[in-house]
C-alpha cells in the first residue's frame, strides 16, 4: 500500500527525538486518505531480557524509579533488564552489556523471544526481548546500573510461584516484563 510523505521535520532533538510528518496513505478501499499530521517519538531500538538463575531457581529483575510511571501514581517498577542498542552494536551485545551493568552477571548465550513495537501509534521503538539463564558463578560485578547515567537499580528475585502470584495481583505493570514473565512461566511449565 502507498504512503506519500509530503513533509517531514524534526521538532524536538535531545536525548529523545520527535519527528512530525504530513502525509497521506492508501486506504483499504484503494483511495488515498486526506492529508494528515503524525508525530513519531524516535529513540531507536532497545533490548530486554528475562533472566533466570538456575542455581537458585529464581527470576531476576530490576527495580528502579520511573518518572513517567510516578505521574500515574507509581514510581518504582519491577522490570526486565533493558536498554537502548548503541549505534553499531548488535542486540546480543547490547543485552550482554545491560545485564552486566544492571545485575553484574556475565552471560554466555541468549535466546530470542520476540521483537515488538512498544506503542506503534506514537513511537517507532521496537524491543528485542531475550531469555537467558545465569548461575551464581557468573556474578562478576555488583550491578546496580551506571552512576554516570544516574541509575539507581536494585535487583529483585522471584521464585516461579511468587512470580505467578505477582503477575496475577497486577504487581508487574511493564509490558515487556509481562511478556517475558509469561514466556518464562510457560517455558518452565508453570
Amino acid at each position: 500500500m502507498k504512503v506519500n510523505i509530503i513533509k517531514e521535520e524534526r521538532v524536538f532533538d535531545n536525548f529523545f527525538k520527535i519527528n512530525r510528518a504530513q502525509l497521506e496513505h492508501e486506504l483499504f478501499n484503494g483511495e488515498m486518505s486526506g492529508l494528515m499530521t503524525r508525530l513519531n517519538f524516535e529513540r531507536g531500538d532497545s533490548v530486554a531480557a528475562i533472566v533466570f538463575n538456575t542455581d537458585n531457581s529464581e527470576a531476576v529483575f530490576v527495580k528502579q524509579f520511573r518518572y513517567p510511571a510516578y505521574t500515574k501514581g507509581l514510581g518504582w517498577l519491577v522490570e526486565t533488564i533493558a536498554g537502548v542498542i548503541d549505534k553499531g552494536e548488535s542486540p546480543e551485545a547490547a543485552i550482554k552489556r545491560e545485564i552486566l551493568e544492571e545485575l553484574g552477571y556475565e552471560i554466555t548465550y541468549t535466546e530470542k523471544i520476540a521483537t515488538f513495537f512498544v506503542s506503534p501509534g506514537g513511537t517507532s521503538e521496537r524491543i528485542i526481548l531475550f531469555y537467558t539463564e545465569v548461575g551464581n558463578n557468573l556474578k562478576t560485578q555488583n550491578g546496580g546500573g551506571r552512576a554516570g547515567e544516574q541509575e539507581d537499580i536494585q535487583a529483585v528475585t522471584y521464585t516461579l510461584p511468587e512470580l505467578a502470584a505477582a503477575l496475577k495481583k497486577n504487581e508487574i505493570m511493564d509490558a515487556k516484563t509481562i511478556i517475558g514473565v509469561n514466556y518464562l512461566l510457560s517455558k518452565k511449565g508453570y
